[in-house]
């Protein structure tokens, strides 16, 4: 059973900075759907983007993969022969669960999950990575060559699921920080718990803007980058290698 996330409703003498401890991983399911706009949605549309693109004999990769809600949505779905999922995460104590939630899982498609850095695993015959709020989390002068390697392991007509928090000018960032605040009071946050998961989250998720993400994209040797879906400044692009949007 998920377990409330209650950690920066405590009285603390300084916040810590955000960091993917076991204390995270017990309540993560229920933090990221009550941080983040949106994600449930995600998730349940996640499958029609697979069934569309993964190939027969290809990989799909999902980097970032915490507790493996994307890998098990991706999972689900996955009609072609001959595929296996690589899902990678840095964070010792999430790999642990999430081999866990994989081994109850009674899906047929070979689920690999490894620990280990998103910017160092081989991406090799991909027809699908996925990479959902986990770009954000890696350092900015490391992000330009790994959108770069998963382009290159990307099979012709390969996608890239790539969900960040987006950054915005000033006047739309302070409205849709408005609006970001609410939607957690909404879902039982307190106002002390937005303010100090906040302090947490400063300098540890770094967030670019839209504009930045399309040009690095393309920049990486995508042809395409496609916003098919947005809530309040949570956005997912489809970066699309060759030739993969199909009527």
């Amino acid at each position: 059973m998920d377990v409330r996330d209650r950690i920066y409703a405590e009285t603390q003498d300084q916040v810590q900075p955000f960091e993917f401890s076991e204390r995270v991983v017990r309540v993560f399911p229920d933090m990221i759907e009550r941080s983040v706009p949106g994600y449930r949605q995600l998730l349940e549309l996640t499958p029609l983007m697979v069934r569309d693109c993964v190939l027969e004999n290809t990989r799909v990769y999902d980097l970032g993969c915490s507790l493996g809600a994307a890998t098990l949505a991706a999972r689900r779905a996955i009609q072609a022969p001959g595929v296996s999922i690589i899902a990678v995460d840095q964070s010792p104590q999430m790999v642990a669960r999430c081999r866990q939630i994989i081994a109850e899982d009674n899906s047929f498609v070979p689920v690999d999950v490894i620990e280990g850095d998103a910017c160092a695993v081989p991406i090799e015959r991909a027809s699908l990575v996925i990479m959902y709020f986990t770009l954000q989390f890696i350092a900015p002068e490391l992000r330009a060559d790994l959108m770069r390697r998963i382009a290159t392991g990307l099979v012709p007509g390969g996608v890239l699921l790539l969900a960040e928090k987006l950054a915005f000018d000033a006047p739309a960032q302070a409205w849709l920080d408005r609006h970001h605040h609410a939607f957690k009071r909404a879902q039982g946050y307190s106002d002390l718990e937005i303010a100090r998961k906040r302090q947490a989250l400063e300098n540890v998720l770094i967030a670019d803007s839209r504009q930045t993400h399309h040009q690095r994209l393309l920049d990486a040797g995508f042809d395409q980058v496609i916003d098919w879906f947005q809530c309040l400044n949570f956005c997912c692009f489809a970066a699309v290698k060759g030739s993969g949007v199909r009527d």
